[in-house]
């Protein structure tokens, strides 16, 4: 709940400019890792993603946690979180963008889309456009996208002694559900 409200903090803007119909708010959002490489692969996953869409602007804000991903190996989830991605200085991954496309959220439908923003990773701040796609089913939405990640862009360091294991590039699928945010939950 905590990071919850921190994302509502520094979306104010999107809560405050429209009716609470437009927005749309997921708290549990899937993010995975994946990386390939000669020796061993390495996936890491965390259901712990925030998010919060409206639907009348476009704009996107996510956010998830870096402690709440977990590693099949113990030590797989030690290393990532002290030696690359340093969870104790940077401790949240985020997008904060807006979606081009205007997809009718009141049509069932798949839509491609895309969305333009500033992707927050390791404290290194990148301005990408990731594609995606939108789905609306009965009122509900749900947007996923894959999307190669460099490690280099955002300075995560991998030591020579472990190249071999760590690709350079990650491949990050994320899947948000997403629910109408109902400002007064009792009416």
């Amino acid at each position: 709940m905590k990071h919850l409200l921190i994302l509502f903090a520094l979306t104010s803007g999107l809560l405050a400019q429209q009716a609470p119909s437009a927005l749309y708010v997921s708290k549990n959002a899937s993010v995975t890792l994946y990386s390939e490489a000669p020796m061993e692969n390495i996936e890491g996953s965390s259901t712990d993603g925030k998010s919060v869409y409206n639907a009348a602007t476009g704009e996107l804000a996510f956010n998830v946690a870096i402690r709440s991903f977990k590693f099949q190996k113990s030590l797989m989830q030690e290393h990532f979180n002290e030696n690359y991605m340093e969870s104790d200085k940077y401790p949240q991954a985020s997008f904060k963008g807006t979606i081009n496309e205007k997809p009718d959220v009141k049509v069932n439908g798949s839509y491609p889309v895309t969305a333009t923003g500033v992707l927050d990773v390791h404290g290194v701040k990148q301005q990408r456009t990731i594609k995606g796609k939108l789905n609306v089913n009965n009122g509900k939405i749900t947007i996923t996208s894959e999307f190669m990640v460099k490690c280099a862009d955002h300075k995560i360091e991998i030591p020579k002694l472990v190249f071999q294991k760590i690709a350079e590039t990650l491949k990050i699928t994320v899947t948000a559900n997403y629910t109408a945010y109902n400002k007064n939950p009792t009416n």
